[in-house]
C-alpha cells in the first residue's frame, strides 16, 4: 500500500501538516486556540481537548464538505488525519480486489462522531451502515447525518446485544464491500488512564492538568480483555457471515496480536489475510483484512449485487 515518508497514505490531505490560517477561516471557533510557539510557528495545545476538537472540526469543514459536527465533549474526538488514512488504505484494498462501484461499508462502533461514514462518503462517495451499542451516541450521529443531508447514503443501526457484533445488524442477504472497525484498545479504565498519563507527559503536561486530549467514554476505549479479546471476538463472529462481506477489516494497534489473529482466521476458514502497515511518526498501527470468499465467489461478487 502506498505511503508517504511521513507515514501517511499519499492521498492523505494532511500528510504535510495543517494550514491553521485557512482552517480558522473555515471554522472561526478554532481561532482562540491558535498561538505562536517559541519557534514562531502557529500551533494549538494538543493536550487541550477543546482545542483538539476545534481543530478536527475545522478539518472536516475545510476539506470534507461537512457543515455540522456536534457531539458531547465526553465522547471520543477522532483525529481526522489518522481516520482518513484508514479510508484511503481501504479504498486501495477494494480497488485491487476489483471493487470500484456500488461500494457499501459497514462501520462497527461508529460512535457519536460518525467519522468513518462522513469521511468515506466525502472522499469516495461510498454508502455506509454505521452500528453502535450506545443509543445515545447514535442519536448524536443521526443528527450529524441529517443536518449534513446524508440520510440517503448513511444509515445508522443500534446493536441491542453488546455481546454481538454482526448478528442483529447485518440482514440475511445483505452484502457489504467491507467492514471496518477501530476497536477499544484498553482492558480497563486504569490502563487507559496510565496510557493518557504517558501521552500527556510527552506533551509536557502535569498529571491531573487535563483528562484525555481526545476524550472518550469507557465503552469507546475499554473492553474486557482489551484489544486482543475484542478483535478475536470480531473475527470469530465475522466467520458466521462469510458471504455477507467481501473484506472484513479492523485496526490493530498491538503487533503482538497479529500471530494469534492469523492462526484463528486460518482455522475459521479465511481464504486470504492481509496486514497493511500504517506508521505515523512514533505511532505504529496496522489494518488487518481478511475474506472468507473463494476466488470464484470473489469474481462473481459484483454480478450478485
Amino acid at each position: 500500500m502506498a505511503k508517504e515518508k511521513s507515514g501517511f497514505h499519499f492521498k492523505n490531505k494532511h500528510k504535510s501538516g495543517y494550514k491553521l490560517d485557512d482552517l480558522c477561516m473555515a471554522y472561526p471557533d478554532l481561532s482562540p486556540f491558535v498561538f505562536e510557539n517559541k519557534y514562531e510557528t502557529k500551533t494549538i495545545d494538543f493536550a487541550n481537548p477543546k482545542a483538539v476538537k476545534a481543530l478536527n472540526t475545522a478539518l472536516l469543514f475545510k476539506h470534507y464538505n461537512i457543515s455540522y459536527w456536534e457531539f458531547p465533549d465526553a465522547n471520543l474526538c477522532p483525529p481526522i488525519p489518522g481516520r482518513i488514512d484508514y479510508i484511503h488504505h481501504l479504498a486501495e484494498l477494494l480497488t485491487t480486489s476489483g471493487l470500484t462501484e456500488n461500494i457499501k461499508v459497514l462501520d462497527i462502533g461508529t460512535g457519536a462522531s460518525c467519522i468513518y461514514p462522513l469521511l468515506g462518503q466525502a472522499e469516495y462517495h461510498w454508502s455506509f451502515v454505521g452500528a453502535d451499542i450506545d443509543e445515545s451516541s447514535l442519536q448524536y450521529a443521526k443528527k450529524i447525518v441529517k443536518v449534513n443531508t446524508l440520510e440517503n447514503v448513511i444509515e445508522l443501526r443500534l446493536q441491542n446485544d453488546a455481546s454481538k457484533i454482526f448478528e442483529g445488524v447485518i440482514n440475511a442477504f445483505e452484502k457489504f464491500s467491507a467492514s471496518m472497525c477501530n476497536p477499544p484498545f484498553y482492558k480497563s479504565e486504569k490502563e487507559a488512564e496510565a496510557a493518557t498519563s504517558r501521552k500527556l507527559k510527552g506533551l509536557g503536561k502535569q498529571e491531573g492538568q487535563v483528562k484525555r486530549n481526545f476524550s472518550g467514554q469507557l465503552n469507546e476505549l475499554c473492553y474486557d480483555g482489551g484489544e486482543k479479546a475484542f478483535v478475536h471476538n470480531y473475527l470469530y463472529q465475522s466467520s458466521m457471515f462469510k458471504t455477507n462481506c467481501f473484506w472484513y477489516t479492523t485496526l490493530v494497534s498491538k503487533k503482538d496480536n497479529l500471530k494469534s489473529m492469523y492462526l484463528s482466521l486460518k482455522k475459521l476458514g479465511a481464504t486470504d489475510i492481509k496486514t497493511i502497515a500504517m506508521d505515523k511518526g512514533n505511532k505504529q498501527t496496522r489494518i488487518v483484512a481478511w475474506t472468507f470468499l473463494t476466488i470464484a465467489e470473489q469474481k462473481q461478487w459484483n454480478d450478485k449485487l
